[in-house]
């Protein structure tokens, strides 16, 4: 439904509904999330913002966005709106790169055979598929390992090392692992390995220093220089994977082959969440335009099953999110992440719609198995006591799959607004995944009691680690200690960007907003407030949980159609009806419904005047 048509359903709307609700599920039952006390908007600096708007020649409110987005120049302005080819940094920047290079170009002279040690998510998989294609297009020998993440877990194991040295490899290189392996790393010098490590994850207390490696790709690293910290793990191998291509011939490197590298790098750095700033916006704007032409056979097969055509229309960066990514993550978390390689790197069309029909099979598994733990997940957060006031939620089942246990902690903070870690517990192991909150480091949380695990690692926002389980009430009350300490107990707020009033949305302003795009972490979709608008229709509920209310606002009187996705019940609370007036934080949204198109709002949250 859109300013003059009738109702009906976004594309984005649809795709929403089915992430929300699996096919052959019933609807989650919803734990009504906590209510956003406070919605924070920019500091105004209107001269700032009105200075960029004149030298680039745009409107004041998309100068206001990119001001907040550290944007304060007409060539920056320039480089954020208009993503390129020749915005990639140099690799050589990076501190390790020339004695990985050579490195490799002597083995690739040498006809030694290469091992690329990866990860099960899509952002290892993803790199071993970059770094394997660029080795080999070099005439290099590779062959990869993927670990099983239930039998092997995260990291690099000298089990596997032993048996690539046995077979003759000399040369290992990591792709989005290896930073904080120190074992590994010492049995690879043992075995007469040389090791390369890129990773992109934070490495531990400077005091205990890198693992021993020929050399260690990571822009985090102590003394790197890297411009961009912020590269997922296949962003590093890129990198190498840029200078190897460059050195062996520059213009057909930046012609062809370093732009189609992009369609998997543009996966990978959406899929991992990273901020889309900086040279990760080169990456997804760049690789979003080159996947308008799959010409892999993976590719067009899981386009396919994930029913994406890119000739009916351009892909975003909310299609590799919740369409692509999860699919791809899907083989780790409940089969064998290995065969997301050969979906992409096999030439048999054959054989890639075999592998990304069971992507999707698997992917439909994990939807079905997500839902029922997350039911009893929830039924635990409203019954238990505990969880009313604890700083840092730590929930445990037995049973529950080790695969998907880091989605439900992302389910959880999302609902109650906390930090929140969800274990695993296996025979007499406790498995667990974290995710945190805006002031919250949840890597330095668990790192104060480190003693406790067998291994762990991540970042603020995210972690990950084993422990027996006999240890768990320990770790619950050290960790809530350390909330207690450390973590500055904050009210649910909703980050919002700019005040834009409703009779002021227009089709030319929202074509300007599409210039933001690829949206994702650290680039969100904008959040706008409006004040006093007007209810000038009864509420209108969609499937019982949803609602579509139409909202006015300001001397034109033009009625925009709201969706609220789960704030049925909300708006039954609040008694709205027609005539109610509300402060809306809304985004605004394109209905590509080809009887009712147009422009349509979507809540992010409404309170009553007053």
């Amino acid at each position: 439904m859109n300013a003059a048509g009738s109702p009906a359903l976004s594309s984005q709307a649809v795709e929403a509904q089915a992430i929300l609700s699996p096919a052959g599920s019933a609807p989650d039952p919803p734990l009504v999330p906590a209510p956003l006390t406070r919605w924070i908007l920019p500091q105004a600096n209107s001269g700032a913002a009105a200075a960029l708007a004149a030298s680039a020649g745009l409107p004041l409110i998309v100068a206001e966005l990119l001001a907040e987005r550290g944007v304060r120049s007409a060539a920056e302005a320039e480089r954020f709106l208009h993503p390129r080819m020749e915005y990639l940094l140099d690799p050589y920047t990076m501190h390790g790169m020339t004695a990985a290079v050579a490195r490799v170009q002597a083995a690739i002279a040498r006809r030694e055979l290469i091992l690329i040690y990866g990860d099960y998510d899509v952002d290892g998989t993803t790199a071993v598929v970059l770094l394997k294609t660029a080795i080999e297009m070099l005439g290099g020998e590779v062959r990869f390992h993927v670990p099983h993440r239930l039998r092997e877990g995260y990291g690099m194991q000298a089990e596997v090392l032993a048996a690539a040295a046995a077979l003759g490899i000399r040369l290992v290189i990591s792709v989005d692992t290896g930073i904080r392996d120190f074992v590994a790393a010492e049995a690879a010098a043992g075995l007469g390995l040389d090791l390369i490590v890129t990773d992109h994850h934070l490495p531990q207390d400077v005091r205990l220093g890198l693992p021993r490696a020929l050399a260690i790709l990571n822009p985090n690293q102590p003394g790197c220089g890297y411009a961009c910290k912020h590269l997922c793990g296949a962003g590093v191998a890129f990198k190498l994977a840029q200078a190897l291509l460059e050195a062996w011939d520059v213009d057909r490197a930046r012609g062809k082959i370093l732009p189609s590298f992009l369609k998997m790098l543009a996966i990978a750095t959406v899929g991992d969440a990273v901020p889309l700033l900086g040279e990760n916006r080169v990456f997804a704007s760049v690789g979003l335009e080159q996947l308008r032409r799959p010409a892999s056979a993976g590719l067009r097969s899981l386009m396919q099953v994930a029913k994406l055509d890119p000739a009916q229309r351009a892909l975003t960066s909310t299609d590799l999110a919740f369409r692509i990514a999860p699919r791809i993550n899907a083989a780790g978390r409940m089969d064998v992440a290995s065969e997301v390689v050969e979906l992409f790197t096999t030439r048999d069309a054959v054989r890639a719609g075999e592998l990304a029909g069971k992507l999707d099979r698997l992917n439909s598994e994990r939807q079905q198995a997500e839902a029922r733990m997350l039911e009893q997940i929830e039924c635990r957060l409203r019954e238990e006591v505990g969880f009313q006031t604890a700083r840092c939620i730590v929930i445990e089942g037995d049973g529950w799959h080790r695969g998907i246990i880091g989605i439900l902690a992302s389910r959880v903070v999302d609902r109650i607004h906390r930090p929140a870690i969800v274990v695993a517990l296996e025979n007499g192991e406790a498995y667990g995944s974290g995710r945190s909150v805006p002031g919250f480091h949840l890597l330095d949380a668990i790192e104060s009691c480190r003693e406790l695990f067998s291994r762990f690692g991540g970042h603020s926002h995210a972690v990950g680690f084993c422990l027996p389980a006999r240890r768990l009430p320990e770790l619950k009350s050290r960790l809530e200690a350390w909330a207690a300490e450390h973590a500055a107990q904050a009210p649910p707020s909703l980050r919002c960007q700019a005040v834009l009033p409703l009779d002021q949305i227009t089709e030319a302003l929202f074509g300007w907003l599409r210039r933001l795009e690829p949206l994702g972490n650290g680039n969100e979709e904008p959040v706008f407030v409006a004040y006093n608008a007007r209810l000038t229709a009864p509420v209108r509920a969609i499937k019982d949980r949803h609602v579509c209310l139409q909202l006015a606002q300001g001397a034109r009187g033009t009625s925009w159609a709201a969706l609220g996705w789960d704030w049925a019940a909300r708006v039954q609370a609040l008694g709205l009806e027609q005539g109610s007036v509300v402060h809306l934080a809304y985004k605004l949204k394109e209905n590509v419904h080809p009887s009712y198109g147009g422009l349509e709002l979507e809540i992010a949250d409404l309170v009553p005047t007053g």
